[in-house]
């Protein structure tokens, strides 16, 4: 289990700390380490955190999630989220960043309380860091999520999906992109409860891309929208961290 170091005021305010978990995280286990972590944030007792992850294959129900959405052949488990938005797929090569963040404060360009900016500077991010890699993403009006021209098909598919949460104004859950994905278990799903578009993946465009080529993109464009560039989590002394954590590469 999960138990955040306490830090002093100065430490928090000054960097926003990242971490990595190499094993597939049961979701059970992912929406238990956020709970105690934004509540840490809260009492100003732990920093803000990105959380790098894998799932196993799950499907997870937003607030605004519909029953005849939810079709499950395989019989994946599923879980109310709690976040906005309807029903996601998370599973093996899928990268999920978890973002608990204190939105109280700006974040870069991002100003503070402001939930509006918050999504639209998420979106960006992930265009930036996938432009980074040879692809071009785009937003759609009334489309949350960044959108692709998938190469095998030539449609519009999505490669990216928010989904956020905001408890006393500290956020938690994220974003997930599509890094290799078994996309045909989003059949199980309307994702986004989106029926005309499909969804695609990083190596679709580009076999030779690994999840380390994202992972760098990500944490290199966070500083253009979010100020602060992520410092690495070493942990220190007794302190827990989530299961399967690696040093970075």
């Amino acid at each position: 289990m999960h138990e955040p170091r306490a830090i002093v005021s100065d430490e928090i305010y000054d960097k926003i700390l990242w971490e990595k978990s190499e094993k597939l995280i049961p979701y059970p286990e992912a929406i238990h380490f956020m709970e105690e972590r934004k509540h840490a944030i809260r009492a100003e007792s732990a920093a803000e955190l990105l959380w790098f992850l894998e799932h196993p294959a799950v499907f997870t129900a937003g607030t605004s999630a519909r029953d005849e959405d939810l079709i499950n052949p395989h019989g994946f488990d599923t879980y109310n989220a709690g976040r906005g938005g309807q029903w996601t797929y998370h599973g093996p090569r899928q990268r999920v960043v978890y973002l608990m963040l204190d939105l109280q404060r700006p974040h870069g360009p991002t100003p503070p309380r402001d939930l509006r900016a918050f999504v639209q500077s998420l979106e960006q991010w992930i265009i930036a860091s996938l432009m980074q890699l040879g692809i071009k993403g785009e937003v759609r009006e009334g489309r949350v999520g960044v959108w692709v021209i998938d190469p095998p098909t030539g449609r519009e598919a999505k490669i990216a999906a928010l989904g956020i949460r905001i408890s006393r104004w500290v956020s938690w859950h994220g974003v997930s992109i599509n890094f290799n994905p078994d996309l045909s278990h989003f059949d199980g799903i309307v994702p986004c409860g989106i029926r005309e578009f499909g969804v695609t993946s990083i190596q679709r465009f580009n076999p030779d891309l690994t999840m380390a080529d994202l992972d760098a993109a990500l944490l290199e464009n966070w500083p253009t929208f979010f100020g602060a560039q992520p410092v690495f989590n070493q942990p220190s002394g007794g302190e827990k961290v989530p299961a399967g954590k690696t040093v970075p590469s």
